[in-house]
């Protein structure tokens, strides 16, 4: 009897799930630190200037080929922060972070939070880059995730520099020219009050009655010079942002005004924003990236003030387009009565980041509608980065 030769049963072969688009982790970070030149030099309070600032430009790269982008620019004097500062943070951060999914950003963050407490503003430009990559996974924009988009574009506001004050109404008269309705004029570089108070008059002179005008002194101002500046110019339909260096000094300054308030350096977390509220004197708040740590407490930070009734100025220290573009989308995903104003950084600087990135409009500016941030990184302008984490 001959016996066939039979071949062997194969076994299907099993075959690797397929993966999911959210199925993303982190394959290394890198770091750039670029200089920032303003158009024209910023003079504020208390000797505080703004030439030339370095920002701090982050990659987070993915085992996907997507790259996050994140920016965060302390600019002197402002906060406790340091651009040279975020690279050390990000070398401790980088072990618990590389393999990790960064799709969920707060799960990332709060992994950052337990390894290394405080740095926030380095923790930003983190946050933002985590976000951007979250906004590719899904294909959509930021303002789509923040939210849903609740405004076709937003206001600004123009930042006049301390000068003399006639200089400083040519300045918000070529603003008003290109459409710009809102004005913040910084006072206190002189030292004497006096001069805070023509500034006001010119600027409020040359724009005419209508448009917003605040004085901002970036907490360099006495209560007294402050009051004294206040009750000057209370018959011009004035705002005043930030006179002092603690809240209860500006309050004293609001009470013995009457004048609405801004706060911005002061305001910085949940405790800040309860305290301020509470004392009366947070008519607008400046919600500002670098301040918080990002786009995830930034928007806890939003939603907080919308509760609380302030109007928001949603922004960032300083920078360029990936900073910008961030707090574009998070102002567009918020309710637009609450939204005072917003600011163009990058149109203030040169290197622009993202070359194509909106710029100002007829006194407003769009969100950009990419997925993520919406922005193409010029990486030619970057060059080799100066840190690599992997």
């Amino acid at each position: 009897m001959t016996t066939v030769p039979t071949e062997p049963v194969r076994q299907p072969a099993t075959a690797e799930p397929p993966r999911k688009r959210s199925d993303v982790a982190i394959t290394g970070l890198k770091l750039w630190h670029v200089p920032l030149t303003s158009h024209e030099t910023y003079y504020m309070a208390e000797g505080k200037t703004c030439d030339t600032v370095e920002t701090v430009v982050v990659a987070v790269e993915t085992d996907a080929g997507i790259t996050g982008w994140g920016e965060v620019c302390p600019i002197p004097h402002y906060l406790p922060a340091y651009a040279r500062g975020v690279g050390p943070a990000l070398t401790e951060l980088a072990p618990v972070l590389i393999g990790q999914n960064p799709v969920g950003v707060e799960a990332a963050m709060a992994l950052a939070d337990a390894c290394l407490r405080g740095h926030v503003y380095a923790k930003s430009a983190l946050d933002i880059a985590l976000w951007d990559i979250t906004g590719k996974v899904a294909g959509l924009p930021l303002h789509a995730l923040l939210g849903g988009r609740r405004a076709k574009d937003l206001p600004l506001y123009h930042s006049i520099t301390c000068v003399a004050p006639d200089e400083m109404a040519r300045i918000a008269r070529d603003a008003q020219a290109q459409g710009m309705t809102q004005f913040q004029a910084k006072l206190g570089a002189s030292g004497d009050w006096q001069t805070d108070v023509e500034r006001l008059i010119k600027v409020r002179e040359a724009v005419g009655a209508g448009p917003i005008v605040y004085g901002d002194w970036n907490c360099g101002a006495t209560s007294l010079d402050a009051t004294r500046v206040g009750r000057a110019v209370a018959h011009l339909d004035i705002m005043l942002e930030q006179p002092c260096a603690t809240l209860a000094d500006c309050a004293r300054v609001r009470a013995a005004t009457g004048l609405p308030m801004k706060l911005d350096e002061l305001v910085h977390d949940t405790a800040s924003l309860l305290e301020a509220h509470s004392l009366g004197i947070m008519d607008v708040v400046a919600l500002k990236l670098s301040k918080f740590g990002g786009l995830s407490a930034l928007r806890r930070a939003r939603d907080l003030c919308l509760h609380l009734g302030a109007k928001m100025c949603v922004e960032c220290t300083w920078g360029s387009d990936i900073a910008t573009a961030a707090a574009l989308h998070l102002a567009a995903a918020t309710d637009p009565g609450r939204i005072q104003n917003v600011c163009d950084l990058s149109g203030y600087v040169a290197p622009r980041l993202a070359p194509s990135a909106p710029s100002r409009a007829q006194g407003r500016i769009a969100p950009p509608d990419g997925p993520g941030l919406g922005i193409t990184i010029d990486t030619a302008l970057l060059g080799p980065p100066d840190l690599i984490l992997d």
